[in-house]
């Protein structure tokens, strides 16, 4: 698996392709289940599930073809990328939010322990009590690499984490911080995007047929009121 090339670097294209400009399309990936997912976690470097793999290889035959892939840095995004039969490279801005000193513990323990530590996360975007990265540059890492994925002619498929793609949702709706906690995001989710040369536009999100079971630990359910 390939790591991050400059943002300059192309694929190699048939001459036709050179001069035809092909419409920009963008498919994010969630990661398949973890027994942090399970647990209701933050999560560490876990690797996938045995069922998620299988679930992944499956999917895999329905994803359209990719002119560009990526994925984040974690094994549980290698391996699904892996899964889905994707030759992704890996690109550091796809990484999944870094929680700190809450990596590896339950939602739920760190709201028993540290309820006012939570509360401040949940309602400061700004604020990273964790020790780790605050919401607000979750959300400025990921505009960025879309504003850098939306030069790219063709269909990118980018495998990362839920709190990624709902940032990209956010960015692409231009909406307030509070509804990042108004979005859930299943494993092996996926929304696809389409850049019309002015604006990023959401054509669709699939999930799974156990919707709710196997979302993220911070998704929806956990939102500020």
């Amino acid at each position: 698996m390939r790591t991050h090339r400059p943002a300059h670097w192309k694929q190699s294209a048939s001459p036709l392709k050179n001069k035809v400009s092909m419409p920009v399309r963008l498919t994010f990936v969630c990661h398949g289940a973890t027994a942090a997912t399970r647990a209701a976690a933050f999560p560490l470097d876990e690797p996938l599930e045995d069922r998620a793999m299988a679930k992944a290889r499956a999917l895999g035959r329905l994803l359209p073809r990719a002119d560009w892939a990526w994925t984040s840095p974690a094994l549980r995004a290698r391996q699904t990328a892996e899964a889905l039969a994707l030759d992704a490279s890996i690109h550091p801005a796809l990484r999944d939010c870094d929680y700190g000193r809450w990596s590896g513990c339950r939602l739920a323990d760190i709201e028993r322990a540290e309820p006012d530590s939570v509360a401040t996360w949940l309602s400061d975007p700004n604020a990273s009590p964790h020790g780790g990265e605050a919401l607000a540059d979750l959300f400025r890492r990921v505009a960025a690499w879309m504003d850098e994925t939306r030069r790219n002619d063709g269909r990118t498929i980018a495998v990362t984490h839920a709190a990624v793609i709902r940032a990209a949702i956010l960015h692409l709706l231009d909406g307030p911080a509070r509804s990042f906690w108004r979005i859930d995001v299943e494993p092996l989710s996926a929304i696809d995007l389409r850049w019309d040369g002015a604006r990023w536009t959401l054509r669709y999100l699939s999930g799974s047929s156990r919707a709710g079971r196997d979302c993220d630990p911070i998704g929806g359910s956990r939102q500020p009121r």
